[in-house]
């Protein structure tokens, strides 16, 4: 067994592997230099001063030799010779597999423009995030180029230590295609209320500098003294080994279980596109649930196990003591209900879909996998949803308004949700009102929470 990739979806393909018997040689080629790491703080709580570093390991050291778990770190994969069952290292080194999980993750989206400048990153690695952090306690001026959800993380701690920050973004709003314009709204007021300087319609005319950006022109006309940039603009699966397999490297299609169209190759995380059947395609997710979940299902199929239920799609995200949190396909909706109190940061945000559309599940089709049984689709009226409860439950009690927006249930999607603080009681609420189908708990002192 080979994993390529020392992220989320390869630890979990390697744990569920050994959880559930599986009993050869496992290896992980990891291509950095540490073991397989949780990236969600790097943007976050590894960016405070004196973080602990060694928060975001998944495993201590000595977990994978108790586990016969291989690593192979510091070196990238450079090949799949598929005929030959080898992947090739960049070190000149080879690996021969049965079976091949490619869980390489991703890359961040780059400006050519900015290139050649020494004081230009992204944020994507351990290595990065460390770099950041020091640059934020000398209280340099940041500027941000990308109001997603990475670019703005960063603006919220950067303000934290109280550096300087300015965010750059073409479009109108911050992820406004993805939370609706209200929520938007509400982000725009936090960061600007924080002293981030926004700029919207707007990108970058003129670089003014030498071996360093000096100094940004925006096409609004207005001039941004830089000591450091940052660029969040995204991210493209990381498969420039995959080139000569055959296999798409914008992506790796999969059934639910993870397989790919060639025979025991599998993909899972943020270079793989699993099939959705909800979407009824294949869809890059790119966010922390999809990659644990997926490669679980990789490692569920290679030991002969059916796919489960696809689940519903989430993410979370945490800025100046707030969580949001997001269930569901919220960019197939036709309008944003809020429910609570918006700018008390106490709220539901619900992504209704005129029910006349009804999806009819089809079976994926890359290279004749097998797809899992997708249950009947109840009526529905929401298609997603995001959360904005206060991370502090003290905070959240005193406030007074969690009793109006939980307990409850109601069906998103096709997914059953309860949200509210005891899960147990829920639980089976929530079994016996749908008893066929995933059921997630929402918890407002330890965020989400995912169940069978």
């Amino acid at each position: 067994m080979l994993i390529v990739g020392g992220g989320l979806a390869a630890q979990r393909c390697a744990e569920t592997l050994r959880r559930g018997g599986f009993e050869g040689r496992l290896r992980i080629v990891c291509g950095e230099q540490y073991r397989p790491y949780d990236r969600p703080p790097l943007s976050k709580e590894l960016l405070a001063p004196g973080a602990d570093e060694a928060f975001p390991l998944f495993r201590p050291a000595a977990w994978y030799g108790e586990h016969a778990v291989e690593l192979i770190a510091g070196v990238r994969a450079s090949e799949l010779d598929h005929e030959a069952r080898r992947v090739e290292l960049a070190d000149g080194s080879a690996l021969h597999f049965d079976h091949l999980v490619a869980a390489t993750g991703a890359r961040p989206r780059t400006l050519p423009d900015f290139a050649p400048y020494a004081n230009v990153s992204t944020l994507r690695t351990l290595d990065d995030s460390r770099r950041l952090r020091e640059l934020l306690g000398e209280g340099r001026r940041l500027v941000i180029i990308g109001a997603g959800f990475i670019g703005l993380e960063v603006a919220a701690a950067a303000r934290a230590v109280d550096a300087p920050v300015a965010v750059v973004e073409l479009a109108r709003q911050p992820l406004n295609g993805v939370l609706g314009a209200e929520v938007s709204d509400l982000l725009v007021r936090l960061h600007r209320g924080a002293g981030v300087e926004l700029f919207f319609e707007t990108e970058v005319s003129e670089i003014d500098g030498g071996e360093r950006v000096e100094a940004l022109t925006l096409t609004n006309g207005v001039r941004l003294d830089v000591d450091h940039l940052l660029v969040a603009i995204g991210i493209v699966p990381d498969l420039a080994w995959l080139s000569s397999s055959g296999l798409p490297t914008s992506g790796v299609p999969t059934d639910l279980g993870g397989r790919s169209a060639l025979p025991d190759v599998y993909a899972a995380g943020d270079a793989a596109a699993f099939y959705d059947p909800f979407l009824e395609r294949h869809a890059l997710i790119g966010h922390w649930e999809a990659a644990s979940r997926q490669g679980a299902a990789v490692a569920r199929t290679i030991l002969g196990e059916d796919p489960a239920p696809a689940p519903l799609s989430s993410f979370w995200s945490d800025q100046y003591g707030m969580r949001i949190q997001y269930l569901g396909h919220a960019a197939l909706a036709d309008e944003v209900t809020i429910e609570g109190e918006l700018d008390a940061l106490l709220c539901r945000a619900l992504h209704p879909r005129r029910p006349a559309r009804r999806r009819r599940y089809r079976r994926p089709t890359p290279g004749g996998p097998r797809a899992a049984r997708s249950p009947q689709l109840p009526d529905r009226r929401d298609v997603g949803m995001t959360l904005i409860p206060l991370i502090d439950a003290a905070a959240c009690s005193a406030h007074g308004d969690c009793e109006d927006l939980a307990p409850e249930i109601f069906r998103l999607e096709d997914v059953a949700v309860v949200i509210g603080d005891g899960p147990d009681e829920l639980m089976l609420a929530a079994a016996e009102a749908c008893p066929s189908i995933a059921i997630r708990i929402i918890e407002r002192e330890s965020g989400l929470q995912v169940y069978p």
